[in-house]
């Protein structure tokens, strides 16, 4: 098992701009198993409550096919940033980087995506 940790100025390439008030990706880890890949996602948002908080992160080839998606089921207005996981994440072979993008309720997708580079 391989664990493979990328800072920030690896993971950023902007698509857009991002909407005020977006969910941000400030951390990403991956590790490689048998069964995918786990990817672990921190994040920040400045949740409200109920009404609008970031409720999920998805994984996307470059083709933008999901290869994953992370539901996030409560606000975290008092626990920023914090960190959720997507285990078994399959990739197809020959494919060496992925794309993260953030939701909210309020807003939708993030208009950043976050390029991750998948070592072998």
């Amino acid at each position: 098992m391989k664990r493979l940790i990328v800072p920030l100025f690896c993971l950023t390439l902007s698509t857009g701009h991002a909407q005020a008030g977006s969910p941000r990706i400030i951390a990403v880890e991956t590790t490689r198993s048998a069964m995918g890949w786990r990817i672990d996602v921190t994040m920040t948002h400045p949740d409200t409550g109920w009404d609008h908080y970031a409720d999920g992160w998805e994984v996307v080839d470059s083709t933008g096919h999901r290869l994953g998606v992370r539901e996030l089921m409560h606000p975290h207005v008092n626990e920023q940033p914090f960190t959720r996981s997507l285990r078994s994440v399959v990739v197809p072979d020959g494919i060496r980087e992925v794309f993260i993008r953030a939701r909210c309720s309020e807003d939708g997708w993030s208009g950043e995506t976050f390029r991750l580079r998948l070592k072998p």
